[in-house]
């Protein structure tokens, strides 16, 4: 049986995480790009003219996307209304104005997923990882209500730096996670920018990323949430404390994980823990789930972001260094993609885990 396939919007489509949804869906086998859009100044402009200068990615603009004329992605959501099954969006506004721009989406029966943070923190909106809480997209059906739509609704994929360490925690909580202090090694990619637009990071560290420890330590405790009278209520832990720095790397966030539990594992049980360890991606074979979702390295240099980033195509949470602190139980390096894994490339596995669940039917 041929599987159904869905028509796609990208708003946001000239920015960073926009260009690598282009390149992604190119030939993707379930969605197909039907609408680009993005600011006024870009709309009625063919696609790689709308680009300029800015393409920042390894490979060309796809063929498709070249006949593309850009849409605003204010003015013109009404018209794409019949034409998209739903939208991924990865805008640069402020969070007000993505949450009014989200909900107009929504609210024309057009389903958003959805790179941005701006409605990470509404209770009835999920928040998810694929491998790890797809159960909280039952939310939906209290947010449609709430909306007043029938299919309408936004869902979200969590701050990029999470993927470095979130995933590796989980399979472990069932040691009870007392603790944790992580400090990421942020890529500059994911600030939209490249070595030539970020000048100042050559030869340097920047140790402040607006917003990002505050992602980092909260936004764990609603994955690990759960879902009571219409909206997802929060875990009451455990405690991470972060420090989110920015390096001179262009993709691959790095995290520093130390840990402590109420039941220290071994260190064979914590590697069998995430050796083991796969979710509704893997049960459900979707196109862009890694076959292993955790990677461990048993080389002292290894993971590093340049030689292993792309690890089943840039989907896999890569893992080393693990061995016992003097202050926490076990130390860890964790790594990820941060545009693949940590946005386009999750919140497209998040959308083939909602089309697999019958939410955009």
């Amino acid at each position: 049986m041929q599987k159904k396939t869905y028509r796609v919007g990208i708003v946001g489509a000239t920015g960073m995480v926009g260009q690598r949804f282009v390149t992604l869906l190119d030939g993707h086998p379930l969605f197909t790009p039907a609408a680009l859009l993005a600011s006024a100044r870009s709309a009625g402009k063919k696609y790689p003219e709308a680009v300029g200068d800015k393409w920042a990615m390894s490979s060309p603009i796809p063929a498709y996307a070249k006949d593309m004329t850009v849409m605003d992605a204010e003015a013109d959501a009404e018209k794409i209304a019949g034409k998209v099954d739903f939208i991924f969006c990865a805008v640069n506004m402020k969070k007000d104005e993505i949450r009014a721009l989200e909900e107009k989406y929504a609210k024309l029966e057009i389903p958003v997923v959805s790179n941005n943070s701006a409605h990470r923190g509404t209770p009835d909106v999920p928040m998810v990882i694929p491998e790890i809480n797809g159960d909280h997209l039952a939310v939906i059906e209290a947010q449609r209500r709430r909306l007043g739509t029938k299919r309408g609704f936004i869902a979200v994929k969590s701050n990029c730096s999470l993927q470095s360490y979130v995933p590796l925690l989980h399979p472990l909580k069932k040691y009870g996670i007392r603790c944790a202090a992580v400090t990421t090694y942020q890529a500059i990619s994911g600030a939209g920018k490249t070595f030539a637009t970020m000048p100042e990071i050559v030869d340097n560290v920047i140790p402040y990323i607006g917003g990002e420890e505050q992602k980092s330590e909260e936004e764990p405790l609603k994955i690990w949430g759960h879902i009571e009278n219409g909206a997802i209520v929060n875990a009451d832990g455990p405690v991470i404390t972060s420090q989110c720095l920015r390096v001179p790397v262009s993709d691959g966030h790095t995290a520093a994980v130390f840990v402590s539990f109420e039941k220290k594992p071994t260190k064979e049980e914590i590697l069998s823990a995430w050796a083991d360890f796969a979710g509704e991606p893997q049960a459900l074979a979707l196109p862009s789930a890694p076959k292993q979702f955790i990677h461990y390295f048993e080389e002292d240099n290894r993971p590093q972001p340049r030689l292993d980033r792309m690890t089943e195509n840039g989907m896999a949470v890569c893992a080393g260094r693990l061995r016992e602190d003097v202050l926490f139980d076990y130390k860890f390096i964790g790594l990820s993609h941060n545009t693949l894994r940590g946005a386009a490339g999750g919140a497209v596995l998040l959308a083939e885990l909602l089309a697999a669940k019958g939410y955009f039917d």
